[in-house]
């Protein structure tokens, strides 16, 4: 076979390894494909095959993308999956470029180091910047697996380093004649890991927790916010109020509504937020709630944190937007294109927003930005004890999508040892530790609530650290191992 079609093979192996899938062995095992295909290709064929296999990778992983939302923009549909994935396939064809550099010249048994922090850097490298996506990480098809400790000392990129060090290595040994020395040479890396896992499990904050004794509720009403008249507004309303009444029999310290569940001007609707406030009030309980918010001429998607006295106590307002949802990158020249007039206009909040609910520090989270682990760290850094995500996946119906969310939830609890809190309109709600296993969830397309505690960190490493030390030491193990004269 070609180099390139192994790489659309790897790529579609890789793929399977997420959710719905979730066959976990296929994400070494695809990535040692491509390291073992990038073996001895010039830089230059390396990024072109690089760039295909990403391009394929991100086309199946971000699917999704495309539900509901292509209706809108049809026949250009397509172009909400295909555009981002030839963009971000661009980090695979620079892994692959910079994988050839390293096979070329490190020393051979430690090439492989080099091509796996090369894959990880320009990993974390799609998470900066306006047009930053990083959903399929490798690192998040191991938040169930043994390897899964690892993050709570080196995160997210750190583990897709060690995913790809056993991949690289693979490849090492497809690639390297079968003798004594490439024997050892394997031995070695897989040694390291197998203790560097049990050294992150014996020592991991989260393996024992403190019984969680604060009580929580998260709703899901089950309600698709695509299409907004005063019907739905209304069925929304009077569902999530209902659903809150429910919980209040668990006297929560606080209930959890999703994101833009109420998508009015919440600030400019008086009648609404008395409504609210005597619901809180009734209840006994903080609500925080999911509207949009207008102020000095921009708008924001919000969260609402009214008090159980009924007062208005916080708003947090989103940091990170959605590309091409609820921003628009290049506004001056995408603007004039078909479908532009359906990107929400919204303005990026510039403060974390933690917030004291009944005695614990709280941190909100909305969608998307849960993605992002320095956002998660720097709550961290500002006395978060534990996060709220709300999130509105409706969007992306009962494909991969909600799983795929889900799931970086629980590597965010990994990497900061913090509970979560999460509610969908749709799905998927629950609790999840600071070990990243959820104590509980919802399905998809059900109208429930989620009762539980949460309790105190567990902490982490990762947390102290954030993603950009890791990067750099990566940065810094590739650049070594490339000066070093290869042995003739």
């Amino acid at each position: 076979m070609t180099p390139y079609v192994v790489a659309v093979l790897c790529a579609i192996a890789m793929a399977l390894a997420f959710p719905k899938t979730n066959l976990t062995i296929l994400a070494p095992l695809g990535a040692a494909g491509l390291f073992a295909t990038w073996y001895g290709l010039t830089p230059s064929v390396a990024f072109r095959n690089g760039w295909l296999a990403g391009f394929v990778f991100f086309a199946i992983t971000w699917s999704w993308f495309g539900q509901t939302a292509g209706a809108f923009i049809a026949p250009f549909g397509f172009m909400l999956v295909l555009v981002p994935a030839l963009f971000h396939g661009l980090a695979f064809g620079l892994a692959g470029s910079l994988s050839a550099v390293a096979y070329a010249r490190a020393p051979r048994a430690l090439a492989p180091l080099g091509a796996a922090a090369a894959f990880a850097v320009c990993e974390w490298l799609r998470s900066l910047g306006l047009l930053a996506a990083p959903f399929s990480d490798l690192s998040y098809t191991q938040v169930d697996t043994p390897l899964a400790p690892i993050a709570a000392y080196i995160g997210a990129g750190g583990l897709t380093f060690v995913i790809c060090v056993i991949s690289a290595y693979l490849a090492y040994g497809l690639r390297e004649p079968r003798n004594g020395a490439t024997a050892r040479t394997l031995l070695i890396p897989a040694g390291a890991i197998v203790l560097g896992a049990a050294f992150a499990w014996i020592f991991w904050p989260a393996r024992n927790l403190v019984k969680p004794t604060y009580p929580i509720v998260a709703a899901q009403g089950n309600i698709p916010n695509l299409v907004w008249n005063q019907a739905v507004f209304d069925l929304s309303l009077d569902r999530y109020e209902r659903l809150t009444e429910q919980a209040a029999t668990y006297d929560p310290a606080f209930v959890l509504w999703p994101e833009t569940v109420l998508p009015a001007n919440l600030n400019e609707l008086p009648r609404l937020q008395r409504r609210l406030s005597r619901l809180a009030r009734s209840t006994h309980t903080e609500l925080i709630i999911g509207a949009k918010q207008t102020r000095d001429g921009k708008m924001y998607n919000a969260l609402y944190f009214f008090l159980p006295d009924g007062a208005l106590d916080a708003v947090y307002r989103k940091r990170k937007l959605v590309p091409f949802a609820e921003m628009l990158p290049l506004a001056n020249i995408l603007g004039k294109f078909p479908g532009a007039d359906f990107v929400s206009l919204f303005s990026e909040g510039d403060s974390s927003g933690v917030v004291d609910v009944g005695g614990a520090r709280i941190a909100p989270l909305i969608c998307w930005e849960s993605a992002f682990s320095d956002i998660a760290v720097d709550d961290i850094r500002d006395g978060a004890q534990a996060f709220v995500i709300a999130t509105d996946d409706a969007w992306f119906g009962t494909t991969a999508g909600p799983y795929q969310h889900a799931q970086i939830a629980q590597m965010r609890a990994l990497e900061t040892g913090a509970w979560i809190v999460r509610a969908g309109a749709t799905g998927i709600s629950g609790v999840i530790a600071p070990n990243g296993r959820y104590i509980s969830r919802t399905k998809l397309n059900e109208t429930t609530i989620v009762h539980g505690f949460i309790g105190a960190r567990a902490g982490s490493l990762f947390s102290g650290l954030g993603s950009g030390p890791i990067a750099f030491a990566l940065i810094l193990l590739y650049a070594g191992l490339i000066v070093q004269r290869r042995p003739a």
